[in-house]
């Protein structure tokens, strides 16, 4: 064994028949111990992808921002070298506690968590007392390539990105989706019907609207950015804008009195989709400038707009081949149109966008 030693406290167990051990360590110490391959190196010859660095400023910035309130999940590594691990003691639960020593000359290469290892580097630089917090780390014994290779598959093949709507609902650092909980609590017909949890409807679902598409529409509606403060005063002028679109769309409100069946109303018409969503928040930044008797009289409108999927204005604006499409183009002409019947002019943008639909 060499001379020299990283040691850490540890506990050791095993996995599929194979020793492995879970340690507390500094994060001052990842930048020096911890490796991934080059990106130079062939896919096959890696046991990791190649690190997507537009991944890295974000999380630099969640930790150099949140120094007191972060939570970074496990690095799992493989020790391309040989360990010895000193139990606290010879029987009973402390034989699988003790301290884990790793030759300072082993090869440590990340199996899972590269990004994050290469973010707490560059956050250490700008906030150096970051490097006395701890991260837990998963090691095992190198095996070779194949196996390396095995594990990363393994530790991403069932790694479910978490929707959008779930992610609005639980994030309390982002003033968004904060705003987006604020509205769907105190707008009635939303608080209803809609789905927090999933970014998409089912098809018999009794929901109409999902937490993301409130969000998005409503960042659209008052024009904020990532990041950006939303005062409470903006808070409540989202309410008042959503609740005046909700008591013109009539069709809503029989949905939340359960007289139509959500289902139906998704199936037949336009406007129980993020697509009308997204429009009326894009066309509420514009309205929102003007005293509020004037944008509450021109939301009057709405109501005698057909919505029915039958009405063919909707095909290359709402909808595609007959499918609802939220895709800009598709929101940009959904507003165009919304806006002619509200007596709104259209911006030079949005007549751009007008030309290609009449053509």
């Amino acid at each position: 064994m060499a001379d020299f030693s990283h040691s850490f406290p540890a506990a050791r167990g095993v996995q599929a028949g194979r020793p492995c051990y879970v340690a507390m360590c500094p994060m001052r110490l990842l930048p020096k111990i911890f490796i991934f391959d080059s990106q130079e190196v062939p896919p096959e010859l890696r046991a990791q992808r190649t690190l997507n660095r537009a991944r890295i400023p974000d999380i630099v910035s969640y930790l150099v921002d949140n120094p007191l309130d972060f939570t970074l999940s496990g690095i799992t590594a493989s020790i391309d070298g040989r360990v010895t691990f000193d139990p606290s003691s010879d029987t009973g639960a402390g034989q699988n506690l003790g301290l884990l020593s790793i030759p300072m000359d082993a090869k440590i290469l990340i199996n899972d968590g590269q990004h994050r290892r290469e973010a707490i580097e560059r956050a250490l630089e700008l906030n150096p007392e970051l490097g006395y917090d701890n991260i837990p780390v998963l090691f095992f014994i190198d095996e070779g390539l194949k196996r390396s290779q095995q594990m990363f598959a393994d530790l991403n093949k069932h790694a479910i990105r978490p929707s959008n709507s779930i992610s609005t609902l639980y994030d309390h650092r982002d003033g968004l989706s904060e705003l987006a909980r604020y509205i769907v609590k105190h707008v009635d017909v939303f608080s209803r019907l809609t789905e927090m949890e999933k970014s998409s409807i089912s098809n018999r679902s009794s929901k109409l609207f999902t937490l993301s598409a409130i969000k998005n529409a409503s960042k659209a509606l008052l024009v904020k950015g990532k990041g950006e403060v939303i005062t409470s005063d903006e808070q409540s002028l989202a309410v008042e804008y959503w609740k005046e679109v909700s008591a013109n769309m009539r069709d809503w409100q029989l949905a939340q009195e359960k007289k139509v069946a959500t289902f139906e109303l998704r199936e037949q018409s336009v406007h129980a989709h993020g697509v009308m969503l997204q429009a009326m928040g894009n066309i509420g930044s514009g309205l929102l400038v003007q005293p509020r008797n004037e944008w509450k009289k021109k939301l009057n409108g709405l109501q005698n707009i057909d919505w029915s999927r039958t009405n063919s204005v909707w095909e290359g604006r709402a909808m595609h081949h007959g499918r609802i499409s939220k895709a800009r183009t598709n929101v940009v002409l959904t507003g165009n149109y919304i806006k002619q019947q509200l007596g709104i002019a259209l911006t030079s943008e949005e007549q751009r966008f007008e030309v290609e639909v009449t053509k």
